[in-house]
């Protein structure tokens, strides 16, 4: 049996985070409402300051935390299965952490502290578990675990 993919629902949430809140335009550019673009004008690509989430559950008994202290911080969880755990916690600027889940039983934990750093989890199979901790500037971390029963813990600090 194929896994789906996931890769449709990434585009389909990097648009809406891209896109950034929906602003009214101002058509007769008279300036009578708050400053926006106007019609026609590009938006900008770059998310604004702050904090997004998004979590996606597809299954029965499935637990998912995201906390986040900071500016321009993306966390992203997405369960298809049952009995799952997913948590991020991220404190600092510019960070980015993703969990993709697909099975049963599986663990994964993202803390990120610090400046510019990503983390990924991605879990194909049952009884998998996950960490990733870290602390610094420019940390990058990407676990894949494809099977039954793997654990895995990765610490980077700078």
């Amino acid at each position: 049996m194929r896994k789906p993919s996931v890769l449709p629902r990434l585009l389909a949430l990097a648009a809406v985070l891209l896109a950034g809140p929906a602003l009214a335009d101002d058509l007769q550019d008279n300036a009578d409402l708050a400053a926006t673009n106007d019609l026609g004008d590009a938006l900008p690509l770059v998310a604004p300051p702050g904090q997004l989430a998004a979590i996606s559950q597809n299954g029965a008994a499935n637990t998912a935390r995201l906390q986040q202290d900071g500016q321009s911080l993306l966390g992203r969880i997405v369960q298809a299965g049952s009995a799952q755990e997913a948590w991020i916690l991220q404190q600092g600027n510019n960070l980015m952490a993703s969990i993709d889940q697909q099975g049963y039983g599986n663990s994964a934990g993202i803390v990120q502290r610090g400046s510019d750093n990503r983390a990924q989890i991605s879990q194909y199979g049952n009884a998998n578990s996950a960490l990733i901790e870290q602390a610094g500037s420019g940390l990058d971390s990407s676990v894949a675990q494809a099977g039954n029963g793997q654990s895995v813990t990765v610490r980077q600090y700078h």
